[in-house]
């Protein structure tokens, strides 16, 4: 992916691209957004390799009384998308960490 840094930057452009999606922002009202900045980068690290443990909530914990759509659950993948973009990162490499995270879908949506 390009190291710590990188995941560094596609957090924060992700954060950036949520602030800027009022439909996505509005499941974030309440939460800890640098506890959220951390866990993201330390998902990101593990799933793409980089030898960090993701030590967060389960996915259904965090995700939990959401009632997350498809529909919104397909816009944030494209707010990810765009934060990868963002940080210039090659698109195969963008879908390789898709398909790392696909799996993660059903412990998100409709909980």
């Amino acid at each position: 992916m390009g190291g710590e840094a990188k995941v560094t930057e596609i957090v924060n452009n992700f954060v950036t691209e949520v602030e800027q999606e009022p439909v996505i922002l509005a499941y974030f009202e309440g939460s800890d957004i640098d506890r959220f900045i951390a866990k993201f980068e330390e998902q990101i690290c593990m799933v793409s390799g980089g030898g960090c443990q993701y030590t967060g909530d389960t996915m259904e914990q965090v995700h939990g009384g959401m009632n997350i759509s498809e529909k919104d659950f397909n816009l944030t993948v494209d707010l990810l998308i765009n934060a990868m973009d963002k940080a210039n990162v090659p698109h195969p490499l963008q879908n390789r960490l898709l398909n790392k995270l696909a799996p993660m879908r059903s412990q998100m949506l409709y909980r």
